[in-house]
């Protein structure tokens, strides 16, 4: 039986019914949510749980790009460096991956229950349409530009076949193992094309021009937006490390260095910051001490590469004990050894031993030559950071659309999609608007490529893993056809239309898209509410 059947039911019984009820039990995330709302809030109080679940939503969206912009996507920046990877490699595997993090581990959790399948359905197909539409028509709003014709045409062409072919799979309605491995394929061939595209402009670029320099338009296009960002940021931080730069030498006690290590509010900009920036700083100040305390992060920037000697042996034991007990919401850390051990006393054992061989062998100024390693931990950790809060929005989504009965796939390209793309969207507009267009629209293509290929891809391969079955892709009804019609119209627009004005992005293609968008969520909403009907 359904979990939205809760809705029909009198309010005495609705605490009993989702306690018994399998599909109101979901094995992922920490908070049981149908159980708290039908069981600990009143029934007069249900419209008071909705508000407070919207506001938790938003912190936990708060939360996701925090850990990716700061803990995931660093420790990505220092693996692809450690791997001398070219600009072309890390912007299309490494980057990418930071960059879709929120996306690809929402569509993962959301794959792992049939009944929140849909939720990445819509969050995946309803982020594409916003991207393609919004992001792109607001740069091009901002600064009207001339896209590079090559990448713009090879990034269109490759999502169009990621869309329709999870147009097929959804006509099918469920997806074999060999489907789920072709997705990870498709982005595979994606890759190598960039890079062989690049080798060969640079090749071009080089015997015409006669000269040595191979940067290439393409290599600087396809680096994701959070990478300027981080290079922006480098800039900044640098300056402003300079100029606080004591005068006399100083020396720091270990427990100084701790404690500057693990504070998260900078003073020296806590004064310049807007009212609003101190209120989200204030929010994220308990959330950024614990990722602190649990996730290390190396900087490759830094001449030190953030080496902070105390925190970094605290890291060996918050780090494993973080992983054990956020992996499949702890089952596993929970477990017993011969009956009478847990799993994770076992962790903390090793995690201490291992932490005090690195604190006596090591020293406050140097880096030790493994240091690279902890690179990989924080990638490790964040990761399933990020999952587990990536869990508890879909835990929270699924909620919401029982209690408001709207179906999963509206929830996912509202709610979920807004959410996870956002945040790439201001930075897109903020990139453009300092004369960057092409790299922001190139960000945006080449992120969404990412995001549908792994989030479909993976999610589907690791549910399949788990089962041993098929995974069953039934569309929630019209919206779903409505959700892949509007994208693939939106692609086919953008392959013909863009070419046809000679590939430049005026401000009334960008008015024209940012009106696509708006008519498609009105036939969504409609079709949803059955007003339209097909």
């Amino acid at each position: 039986m359904r979990c939205d059947v809760v809705m029909n039911l009198s309010a005495s019984q609705r605490c009993e019914f989702v306690k018994n009820t399998p599909d109101c039990a979901s094995d992922e995330g920490f908070i049981k949510y149908p159980v708290v709302t039908f069981c600990l809030f009143p029934p007069n109080l249900l419209p008071l749980a909705i508000t407070l679940y919207v506001l938790w939503l938003f912190v936990l969206f708060l939360v996701l790009g925090l850990i990716a912009s700061d803990f995931f996507c660093p420790n990505l920046s220092a693996i692809s460096s450690t791997l001398r990877l070219t600009h072309n490699v890390a912007g299309v595997t490494f980057l990418a991956l930071g960059n879709g993090a929120p996306d690809v581990f929402s569509a993962m959790a959301a794959f792992s229950h049939p009944q929140t399948a849909g939720l990445a359905i819509g969050a995946l197909f309803g982020a594409g349409i916003f991207v393609t539409t919004v992001v792109a028509g607001s740069i091009a709003l901002v600064k009207p530009f001339t896209v590079a014709s090559r990448p713009f045409l090879r990034d269109v062409i490759f999502y169009m076949a990621a869309v329709f072919w999870t147009f097929f799979i959804l006509y099918k309605g469920h997806i074999s193992m060999g489907e789920a491995v072709g997705y990870l394929g498709l982005y595979i061939a994606y890759v190598l094309t960039v890079i062989v595209s690049a080798y060969v402009y640079n090749r071009q670029k080089h015997q015409l021009n006669g000269s040595a320099q191979t940067s290439g338009r393409e290599q600087g296009e396809i680096l994701p937006s959070d990478s300027y960002r981080e290079i922006q940021s480098a800039s900044i931080q640098a300056h402003d490390d300079g100029e606080y730069e004591p005068l006399l030498p100083y020396t720091q006690s270990t427990a100084q260095i701790f404690l500057n290590a693990i504070n998260p509010v900078d003073s020296r900009t806590w004064r310049r910051q807007h009212w609003s920036a101190k209120v989200l700083t204030v929010i994220k100040v308990p959330v950024e001490v614990l990722l602190l305390l649990t996730v290390p992060v190396v900087d490759a920037d830094k001449e030190d590469h953030n080496w902070n000697r105390p925190l970094n042996s605290l890291h060996i034991i918050t780090g494993p004990l973080v992983c054990v007990l956020t992996f499949q919401s702890g089952t596993y850390g929970l477990l017993l050894i011969e009956g009478e051990v847990p799993v994770w006393v076992l962790v903390l054992c090793i995690g201490v031993f291992l932490s005090g061989i690195v604190f006596f062998t090591t020293t406050n100024e140097r880096p030790p030559r493994f240091h690279f390693l902890y690179s990989l931990l924080g990638f490790v950790v964040s990761a399933l950071w990020i999952s587990t809060v990536a869990s508890e929005i879909v835990s929270v989504l699924h909620l919401l659309g029982v209690v408001l009965s709207l179906s999963n796939t509206v929830l996912g390209l509202t709610l979920l999609a807004w959410g996870n793309s956002i945040g790439d969207c201001f930075a897109d507009i903020t990139i453009a608007r300092q004369g960057y267009p092409r790299m922001a629209i190139s960000a945006c293509f080449g992120g969404i490529i990412f995001n549908m290929l792994f989030g479909v891809g993976l999610g589907c391969l690791l549910q399949i893993f788990q089962t041993n079955n098929i995974v069953m892709l039934e569309p929630e009804g019209m919206l779903c056809w409505v959700l892949s019609a509007a994208l693939g119209l939106s692609l086919v627009l953008s392959f013909t239309l863009v070419p046809l004005q000679c590939f430049h992005m005026s401000r009334v293609y960008g008015i024209f898209l940012l009106i696509f968008y708006i008519v498609f969520l009105l036939v969504a909403l409609l079709t949803e509410f059955r007003v339209i009907q097909f």
